[in-house]
């Protein structure tokens, strides 16, 4: 009875192994969008530097890579996409641009809209710090009598 339950599960296992396999060696037709890179870190940068990065793709699909829409978590976060198709094999890049004026941690994500089959809503981040607003170095006056 062991012996059968056994060749049982040996024979179901093996089926869906070679199912999946069968599933996953498909090869898709349409655009793909493969990044260089899916996060960019600032690192710790000052307040007011240049907040801009960019993340660079390639379409590794068969099909024209057609970008539909790039939305940030929120205001700060601004990013700009290529309009026009993206040809087979050819590569582009999405420009984010991060408000660095607003001092304390990052960790921002762009989501793109895309034709590609192989991630048709994609998510890259921005991540880092920005370095409080310098203070002038002059003392503030306290407004009130002084004693001494």
């Amino acid at each position: 009875m062991k012996k059968v339950l056994f060749s049982l599960l040996a024979i179901a296992v093996l089926t869906s192994t070679n199912f999946a396999v069968a599933q996953e060696g498909e090869v898709k037709d349409g655009a793909k969008i493969e990044f260089e890179k899916e996060v960019h870190d600032y690192g710790t940068i000052e307040n007011g530097a240049n907040g801009e990065c960019t993340f660079k793709f390639t379409n590794t699909g068969n099909a024209p890579l057609i970008i539909s829409n790039a939305k940030g978590s929120c205001g700060c976060t601004v990013p700009s996409w290529p309009k026009e198709p993206i040809a087979p094999g050819a590569s582009s890049e999405i420009t984010v641009k991060y408000d660095t004026k607003r001092p304390g941690a990052i960790n921002k994500s762009v989501t793109i809209t895309s034709n590609a089959v192989n991630a048709p809503t994609k998510v890259i981040r921005i991540k880092g710090n920005v370095k409080p607003k310098p203070t002038s170095g002059v003392p503030t006056q306290s407004g009130g009598p002084e004693n001494h």
